[in-house]
This record gives C-alpha cells, sequence and structure tokens, in this order.
C-alpha cells in the first residue's frame, strides 16, 4: 500500500520527492498534506496486491505449489530419492486430522459402552459414521481436483456465489439485484455434533 503519481512513480512517506512540475517536497510533506492537496498533484492511494495470495495454497501471486507429490530435485535438478509432498496430500491429511477432532469429543461414549456393556446411543453412532463419511468424500473430492484454483475453492470457497445461467452470464432478479446460490464447488460439510 502507499502513494503513487499519475505516471506510476511511488512515493515513501519520510522521503523527500520531487513533483511532476520539477518542485522538490520535503520528506513530511505526505504526512501533513490534505486528501485535496494530493488530488491536486494527482498522487494516489493504490493497495499492494503483491502478498494478496493463500500461502497455503502458492508461493507466490503467479506460482501454485505443487498439486501432487513429485520426487525433489536437488540444485542441478537430479532427484534426491525423496518426494516433495503435494498440496493434496497435505489437504488429505489434514481432513483426517479434523475427523479425529471431530470424533474425540465422543470417544469417551464408546469406551464406556465397551466397559459396561452397554449400547452406544444411535444418534451417536450414525453421527460418527457421518464424520468417517464426510471425511472419505472430502478426501474424494480433494483427489478430482485438476488444479490449486479449484482445490483453493473447493477448501476455502465462499458458501454464496452468483447463479450464472448457461453461457456463463450472472443472474440477477427483477430489480437487476444479484440472485446468489450455495456454491457447488464447496467440499462436503461436516456432520453437526448430536445435542
Amino acid at each position: 500500500m502507499g502513494y503513487q503519481l499519475a505516471d506510476g512513480t511511488k512515493l515513501r512517506e519520510g522521503v523527500a520527492w520531487t513533483d511532476a512540475t520539477g518542485i522538490q517536497r520535503p520528506a513530511n510533506w505526505l504526512k501533513l498534506s490534505t486528501e485535496r492537496d494530493r488530488e491536486l498533484l494527482g498522487i494516489t492511494w493504490v493497495e499492494d496486491t503483491s502478498n494478496n495470495y493463500d500461502r497455503r495454497f502458492y508461493w507466490s501471486e503467479s506460482n501454485p505449489k505443487p498439486l501432487n507429490d513429485q520426487p525433489a530435485v536437488d540444485a542441478d535438478g537430479n532427484e534426491t530419492g525423496e518426494t516433495q509432498t503435494g498440496l493434496k496430500t497435505l489437504w488429505k491429511a489434514e481432513q483426517n486430522d479434523i475427523a479425529a477432532s471431530l470424533l474425540a469429543s465422543s470417544d469417551w461414549r464408546v469406551i464406556k459402552a465397551k466397559e459396561t456393556g452397554t449400547n452406544i446411543p444411535s444418534t451417536w453412532k450414525t453421527y460418527r459414521a457421518a464424520v468417517r463419511t464426510a471425511c472419505n468424500t472430502r478426501q474424494a473430492e480433494i483427489d478430482a481436483c485438476s488444479d490449486v484454483a479449484a482445490l483453493k475453492e473447493l477448501l476455502t470457497g465462499a458458501a454464496l456465489v452468483q447463479q450464472t445461467d448457461d453461457d456463463g452470464n450472472d443472474v440477477v432478479d427483477a430489480d437487476g439485484n444479484a440472485v446468489m446460490i450455495a456454491n457447488p464447488n464447496l467440499a462436503t460439510a461436516w456432520p453437526n455434533e448430536p445435542s
């Protein structure tokens, strides 16, 4: 983020600079200037988008991490005999961790039932089976992703998206408002614990 001149020259606060008319501006000019002062000289605030990428999926803004496992190589490009873990493997393992944490809160019910020779309540049996099924389904959905963008959308996409027609055009209602629908590209939801 920062100020810049109309020609794209970036201005740093606390550093003197010369404007388009050749006038030397002092180091504190940006700090003391008003919005109108900056507007008259064509100075605008520009958001820095160089770091607007999800580090869980990308090395940099335009460099995605590997989707699939691949052989690790040294500086000369020779395989080292090790494997560089891809995003699919990492995210499938994450699903196992989530499932384990969801099941952990009811593990005591299973242990109690085994120790006392009683039955586990059916709502809890159903819930625990649903957690395992959701985990397996989510892992299959991860495997089905063809690129990093699809994987990112699957795991972090917005719950609602604007509906589009068969030609890919946005659908709006009679008042011109966007018609929102549940995002069809999201992973299967985890089940809710019984109350």
